[in-house]
């Protein structure tokens, strides 16, 4: 057996489970090994990790592993956050935005679901921009995360409370409602950078 190969594919189902994590058990049924021999690889594996220097570690959280950053490179990442490449929002970040105004608390999977496409990226944007937050673990396989937003959104979008943002009309799809508030905060976003030029 290619224990090599195998740290590959758990590295890789790592990076796909994202910040929800996967569970040694998951990994075990998936590679078709029992699990204490997938401990023993993803302890391997965050041996392997340290002493290369790699930029990434594997973590335990809630019974799940997951890939974070290294807490002494936190500078680097909080000067990426605050440069001015990275002042505003993208639209799928927008989309994502939208969608968790309105139906949180959601999961990523949820979110997902509406929008059609993976949006992790556009998660960890919302989160290092403090306008969306972890609010708690859904029930059922894995616990998954869900994100609600802050208070920081409100400010950002010179809102007093959710209950501000407009009404979705009963009549019409939840995706043309999502496009919607896709739009109003594209609006919010561009006024914003408006008086920031001013």
């Amino acid at each position: 057996m290619d224990y090599d190969k195998l740290k590959g594919v758990i590295e890789g189902l790592l990076f796909l489970a994202g910040d929800e994590g996967i569970e040694a058990k998951q990994i075990a049924e998936i590679v078709e090994l029992d699990e204490p021999t997938v401990i023993d690889l993803i302890e391997d594996m965050k041996a392997d990790f340290r002493r290369s220097g790699r930029g990434m570690q594997i973590v335990e959280v809630a019974k799940a592993y997951q890939f974070t950053t290294l807490p002494e490179h936190a500078p680097y990442f909080e000067r990426m956050a605050s440069s001015p490449s990275h002042g505003s929002l993208s639209q799928a970040a927008l989309e994502t935005l939208a969608i968790i105004a309105y139906k949180q608390p959601i999961t990523r999977s949820d979110i997902e679901e509406i929008r059609g496409v993976k949006c992790e990226k556009a998660i960890h944007t919302l989160l290092s921009k403090l306008l969306i937050r972890e609010v708690g673990r859904a029930e059922g396989i894995g616990r998954p995360i869900l994100y609600g937003t802050t208070k920081e959104f409100l400010e950002y979008f010179g809102l007093r409370e959710l209950s501000d943002l407009p009404e979705p009309p009963v009549n019409i799809n939840l995706d043309e409602v999502h496009l919607e508030a896709a739009a109003l905060f594209a609006k919010a976003e561009a006024d914003r950078n408006d008086q920031t030029q001013d």
